[in-house]
């Protein structure tokens, strides 16, 4: 009687993803990190203090500071679109995905020019010193920026990343499921028959009545 020879333990494990798949699922979980993360560093940043300076009155120095939202609102606004645009990429496929990709994209790189402008701005800490010495016309000294701009343009940078992504490898991303959705197309399958209700059964009756039903037809 032979022997039955061992099986085999050497072949190849067969990978359960095709390789160009393993790419794209990489960069949809990168993106959406990058995104998030961004959009909340953009958004963080715009609440807090971006310059600090000293105006002159007549009885000393007042010290003035301007945040994010007094000195350019840009990033935080940009930073809303871009996180909208990140949930809409998975909603819509072909050309509105390429076109949602762009928008991601584009909100991120517009984050970082509003804060690198804002970064040297001063306009905002004048109008608050005109605003406490009551004179148009009054000036600051002293002027000291923070390092909150340049954390809104990092965030900025991380959208812009996430829309590059999102262009690169978004048209082999999953989307929202459509099973819910009534495609109103094609002629619908024949309804089933109401079953007869057991008239010996009282509750059979009354579920009938429930359906609108005639139970004695």
């Amino acid at each position: 009687m032979s022997a039955v020879p061992p099986p085999r333990t050497d072949a190849p494990a067969v990978s359960a993803d095709p390789p160009s798949v393993r790419p794209a699922r990489k960069a949809l979980a990168l993106a959406l990190l990058l995104g998030a993360l961004g959009a909340a560093l953009a958004l963080l940043s715009s609440g807090r203090t971006w310059a600090t300076a000293t105006a002159v009155v007549a009885q000393g120095e007042l010290p003035q500071k301007a945040t994010g939202q007094d000195v350019t609102g840009v990033p935080g606004a940009l930073a809303v679109v871009g996180l909208a645009a990140l949930v809409a990429v998975f909603a819509v496929r072909g050309a509105g995905r390429v076109a949602v990709s762009a928008l991601l994209a584009l909100s991120g790189a517009g984050t970082v020019v509003g804060a690198l402008l804002g970064n040297a701005d001063t306009s905002a800490l004048k109008a608050k010193a005109a605003t406490a010495t009551g004179m148009s016309g009054a000036g600051v000294h002293d002027v000291a920026h923070t390092a909150w701009p340049w954390v809104a343009a990092g965030g900025g940078a991380l959208l812009l990343v996430a829309g590059l992504l999102a262009l690169v490898y978004g048209r082999r991303w999953p989307a929202m499921s459509g099973r819910y959705e009534r495609t109103g197309t094609g002629p619908r399958g024949p309804r089933r028959a109401a079953r007869q209700p057991d008239l010996d059964r009282p509750e059979e009756i009354w579920k009938s009545l429930d359906r609108g039903e005639d139970p004695t037809a």
